[in-house]
């Protein structure tokens, strides 16, 4: 699947990087392009649910629907658009490191384009979305080492 797969090292155990990670409304907090998280469904998330999810990109704003098409706690998750000109495909995984105080957090990104998302998945997207996600990850870390997460 993955057109982009980034890893980080975090000092906190599988189960509470999960619960922060399954949450969707954190999305705002770490992931940069983030503007506007709205969930469809009850929360937690569970096979079905489903987010949407408004990103920017450049100076347009492009909403898309994502549904959890599969959930492991705490060791991952899946999600996949379902809507929109650009739709994300994102695998989660958390393994523990050591004594389970560690963890390693992976994601597997892809993207397909619909309409104008043709043009924009390989012009635009992969690009952001590759220079994007380490800064997301460090800033994934750094929220949850510091304990504000």
């Amino acid at each position: 699947m993955s057109a982009i797969k980034e890893s980080v090292d975090i000092s906190r155990r599988p189960e509470d990087i999960y619960s922060y990670l399954i949450d969707p409304t954190h999305l705002i907090e770490w992931q940069e392009s983030v503007v506007a998280v709205r969930p469809l469904d009850e929360m937690p998330m569970t096979v079905g649910s489903r987010v949407v999810v408004t990103r920017r990109m450049g100076t347009r704003e492009f909403p898309m629907t994502m549904e959890v098409t599969d959930i492991d706690p705490p060791h991952g998750w899946h999600l996949r658009g379902i809507d929109g000109p650009v739709r994300s495909e994102v695998q989660g995984t958390i393994e523990p490191l050591g004594d389970g105080e560690r963890s390693r957090v992976t994601i597997d990104l892809d993207f397909e384009g619909h309409g104008m998302g043709k043009l924009l998945v390989p012009l635009v997207v992969r690009r952001k979305a590759r220079k994007e996600m380490p800064r997301d990850e460090h800033r994934l870390k750094e929220l949850l080492e510091s304990g504000a997460a």
